[in-house]
């Protein structure tokens, strides 16, 4: 019997499944999420399937959370942006700005105009002492040029100094989007070298745990638009993976709940991610992916993610009041489940002064060598001291008071993260769940509603009511759920761009579809409701403790599926190998036609010419790109997105022409797995 293996890499819980040629579940695990150490729960997950069955394993599939968190939560490791022919302008609205040092991003001599020419030759001298001079204080690389896409030859020739000088890991923009807009392809070039060395990390850890198991098998991962990919191509291209997780999440529920038309709501720890499946398809993102505050250039499906998951903080928020998310904490209720010996700590920070600090305990989250050889002495030692568990914060403050900035610089850079009071935590409290620690749950409910009245005089609560403040998270989290929903529906009709500011038009609609399920018997004049052919298929750990509800208060349909909290693992091995490859071809003037391809645009006389040759380019391409990632026998189809414009005088104007390849392939044909 041949096997296909899923892995799911989280925020909080790696998943692992054995399927079978009838794309059946025989077996299904869970385990935590180790980040300082992926392997550790790999190996876990892994070691809890039957052992018996591993021999029979023919393909491993990986899907992840890890590079879509990394946005969501600002972390990534530091890389160098090396930029010629851009202006500070462009590097302002790029947004470099607000994920890296400004030292790190440097402008050079350089770029080409809109039709290839050379605008300014490259200053290949002051690349070369820039990326002397950043090598040490970087992970890898990311290169831009103006108008990279139209003409290649200075982000290779930069590429080739990378590799030449350092050796270390390095993306060129046209490399990852051949699109237009330099800002925005410089930071997806950004973003992706950020994300090198966690997707290596991820991925050497799992060969080490399928080598310990003596699993002989091809790993494949998801990439975000749902396709697989070689640890190559994903290695190189780790933004590919962006959304993997949730992409992996939509093809395992669609299977799981045979449905072609649904609303898929996949809640992990960190971030809730929902997609409208039609016809059995998930629509793409043409313009890119939205993932928190940015869209970079990466083809993806089209899912609105929000930082809402099992491990939010609850926190206070201001003229807001109490809001959830998007920072990650460690939920009290699972620390209490792995370190027992916190609870005493926490019945005494209950008897005594509340602060900032209290229901804070510290722990390491990652180990990244680039980020760790920018330590100085104190934050080093303070990073040590964490080696042996999770640490008081009030008390080691207290007691090594030189530690107190060392341990925030830690859980900036994402290194080091704490504990805190969660949804986890609130459903705990209330009953809903009984999977961790409840008393620890119940005391840092306590002291945090301690917090909430005592250093921001928020909260009408009695004293002892930590079920009633209990309720009024899981009541906060139910009505993100269910803006969310709203704010999806909307954008899929297109009435609202939902990365738009749009409270008030949620807030009525979301108003009016609960006062029409309230109604539903009563005959209203009016009502406003979700589409009856479009339930909602709840997937992820932490769905079933809401979804219910929500569902319930809007008159919606739910299927919560058997196996919905493995779905991404599952979804992992469903996938097919998908590349495409595109060359644009314009007329910059009468009767002259311009490809676009690496590093010299080549003239033609005639559209008919000048898109032969783009077509058999990029069916060369495309096939080449899809063999690399793992494909078997590879099937190309072409299609074109021609644009034209109407002339009084002239009549219809062709100006340009993209010209476009796909490649599909299976990674592994069922039947002969």
């Amino acid at each position: 019997m041949a096997l296909r293996l899923g892995i799911d890499t989280g925020g909080t819980f790696t998943d692992a499944v054995l399927v079978d040629d009838n794309k059946n579940i025989i077996a299904a695990e869970k385990s935590l999420t180790t980040r300082f150490d992926l392997s550790i729960g790999i190996g876990d997950v892994v070691g809890r399937l039957p052992g018996g069955l591993l021999s029979n394993i023919s393909m491993v599939s990986l899907s992840t959370t890890l590079t879509t968190n990394s946005v969501v939560e600002d972390q990534g490791a530091p890389v160098g942006v090396l930029l010629p022919g851009y202006n500070e302008a462009q590097v302002k609205q790029s947004g470099l700005l607000e994920i890296l040092s400004p030292q790190l991003v440097v402008i050079l001599e350089g770029g080409f105009d809109a039709v290839g020419k050379q605008h300014q030759a490259l200053d290949e001298a002051s690349a070369r002492d820039a990326i002397l001079k950043l090598q040490e204080q970087v992970s890898a690389f990311a290169i831009s040029s103006m108008f990279g896409t139209r003409n290649t030859a200075h982000e290779n020739r930069l590429k080739t100094l990378v590799n030449e000088l350092t050796g270390l890991p390095v993306i060129c923009g046209y490399e990852l989007a051949s699109s237009l807009g330099a800002p925005r392809r410089a930071l997806t070039a950004a973003l992706n070298a950020r994300m090198v060395p966690p997707i290596k990390e991820l991925i050497a850890s799992v060969n080490s745990i399928l080598k310990r198991f003596q699993i002989d098998a091809p790993l494949m991962i998801v990439k975000g638009d749902g396709s697989l990919a070689s640890l190559e191509n994903a290695i190189e291209k780790p933004i590919g993976t962006v959304l993997s997780g949730p992409a992996a999440s939509v093809i395992g529920a669609c299977q799981l709940s045979g449905l072609q038309n649904a609303i898929i709501a996949d809640m992990g720890g960190t971030t809730t991610d929902i997609a409208v499946v039609s016809n059995g398809q998930p629509e793409l993102c043409a313009d890119g992916a939205t993932i928190g505050d940015w869209q970079p250039m990466v083809e993806a499906v089209r899912v609105s993610s929000v930082g809402l998951g099992g491990d939010s903080e609850v926190r206070f928020g201001g003229h807001k009041g109490l809001v959830i998310g998007p920072r990650r904490v460690v939920p009290t209720c699972l620390l209490g489940h792995l370190y027992p010996e916190i609870i005493p700590k926490l019945e005494t920070q209950l008897c005594g002064m509340v602060s900032a600090r209290s229901n804070r305990f510290i722990m390491r989250l990652d180990n990244n060598a680039a980020l760790l050889k920018q330590l100085n002495s104190t934050e080093y030692a303070a990073w040590e001291l964490l080696a042996d568990g999770p640490i008081e914060l009030d008390a080691i403050i207290q007691d090594r008071r030189e530690f107190a900035r060392a341990l925030a610089k830690l859980k900036r850079l994402g290194l080091a993260i704490y504990s805190g009071f969660t949804p986890s935590d609130a459903v705990h409290v209330l009953g809903i769940n009984s999977h961790w620690n409840k008393r620890a749950a119940e005391l840092a409910a306590n002291i945090w509603m301690r917090q909430m009245r005592f250093l921001y005089g928020f909260g009408k609560w009695q004293a002892d009511d930590i079920e009633y403040a209990s309720r009024q998270v899981y009541d906060l989290v139910i009505a993100t759920i269910r803006r969310q929903l709203i704010e999806v529906g909307l954008g899929e009709s297109r009435f609202i761009n939902t990365t738009a500011k749009t409270e008030g038009i949620v807030d009525l609609i979301t108003k009016m579809i609960l006062q029409s399920a309230d109604m539903a018997h009563d005959n209203p004049l009016f009502k406003l409701e979700f589409a009856g052919d479009y339930p909602i298929v709840a997937v992820g750990a932490p769905a079933a403790s809401y979804y219910r509800d929500v569902a319930e208060s809007m008159n919606i349909g739910l299927h919560l599926p058997q196996h919905a909290d493995v779905a991404n693992a599952f979804g992992a091995v469903m996938g097919s190998v998908i590349e495409r490859a595109q060359i644009t071809v314009t007329q910059p003037q009468h009767g002259v036609f311009c490809l676009f391809s690496k590093d010299e645009p080549l003239r033609f006389d005639t559209l008919d010419a000048a898109r032969q040759h783009a077509e058999q380019l990029v069916r060369g391409e495309a096939e080449s790109k899809a063999l690399t990632a793992g494909a078997k026998q590879p099937q190309i189809t072409l299609s074109y997105d021609d644009v034209h414009v109407k002339d009084d005088i002239d009549g219809e104007l062709f100006l340009e022409s993209t010209v476009i390849a796909t490649a599909i392939g299976a990674a592994c044909d069922w039947q002969s797995a």
